[in-house]
């Protein structure tokens, strides 16, 4: 099983839209997002924005997931950091492997970055997919407003 991944095009639009709006009524995500926020991001990824990318995962033009990663700079690590922000692969497809090919492609696209995602704890399956490829827990509340 191989993935292609490549940037968002506008004809992805409906097809992330269609998936965002799956992966944020799962229990994988805190929020249940809105489809005002949906079509925000969507369009800052087809925008030239220096903060984020979006990419879809196919194989033979079928679609498999999509992912968007949001750019920062660390100073706790004194280095440019990408967020993972999404990582959504369609049920069919998972355990095939296309988040690992995913993460292995985001960190050969930016060598020497700091990398980062957000996981819920019950989501077992993706926390030993993001330790296989070698991330850890930080111990750390996350607070917003």
């Amino acid at each position: 099983m191989s993935v292609d991944i490549r940037n968002m095009t506008p004809d992805d639009r409906e097809t992330v839209l269609e998936m965002m709006r799956v992966f944020y009524a799962s229990p994988a995500v805190l929020s249940d997002g809105s489809e005002e926020i949906f079509r925000q991001d969507v369009d800052t990824c087809l925008s030239d924005s220096p903060y984020l990318e979006g990419y879809m995962l196919e194989e033979k033009g079928v679609t498999q997931g999509y992912a968007m990663v949001a750019k920062s700079y660390s100073t706790e690590f004194g280095k440019p950091c990408i967020w993972i922000e999404d990582l959504y692969v369609k049920e069919p497809f998972r355990g095939q492997g296309i988040g690992s090919r995913f993460l292995h492609f985001i960190k050969t696209a930016y060598p020497g970055w700091v990398f980062r995602l957000e996981v819920e704890q019950e989501n077992t399956r993706a926390i030993r997919i993001y330790e296989k490829c070698g991330f850890d827990v930080l111990p750390y509340m996350e607070m917003k407003q």
